[in-house]
């Protein structure tokens, strides 16, 4: 699994010219799944997202994590995320995992993240057309790979 996590001051989903969700300061994750993902990504990959230290303390110095500053995020599926850039110009999404494994992690990894937090994870909606907002606090974006933890 990989996502692309981004410190933010505010983000929405909107589809079909509606609001469907929205936070205040927190994180704007975007999840890609790819084929061999397992539930043990899902549970690294929410615990690495809830205790990482990307909010500033009193000192300015990035030492606060999503859980310190009782932060929102906002999960939205990409699987863009899974592209293969080596041939030509059109990405392939050959890796890209299928409806029946990515739509469970991808509810496993916003129930996970929401344990852990305490609260509701807002979402997007799987294979929707959504038009993502956003405010990149810093701006602050970091890239996890579940593959490469080891």
């Amino acid at each position: 699994m990989r996502l692309v996590i981004q410190r933010v001051s505010e983000a929405s989903v909107t589809i079909g010219g509606k609001l469907h969700s929205e936070i205040k300061r927190g994180l704007m994750i975007l999840v890609g799944v790819a084929e061999g993902d397992t539930p043990a990504d899902v549970e690294w990959l929410a615990a690495k997202t809830a205790a990482m230290r990307i909010f500033p303390d009193e000192n300015g110095v990035m030492n606060r994590s999503l859980i310190d500053i009782d932060g929102e995020a906002l999960a939205v599926s990409q699987f863009t995320l899974t592209a293969s850039t080596k041939k030509g110009n059109r990405p392939s999404y050959i890796h890209a995992a299928g409806h029946d494994l990515a739509i469970p992690l991808y509810e496993k990894y916003c129930e996970t993240l929401s344990s852990l937090l305490n609260k509701d994870v807002k979402r997007g909606v799987f294979g929707a057309d959504m038009q993502v907002a956003l405010i990149n606090d810093g701006p602050v974006t970091i890239i996890i790979d579940s593959r490469l933890r080891e």
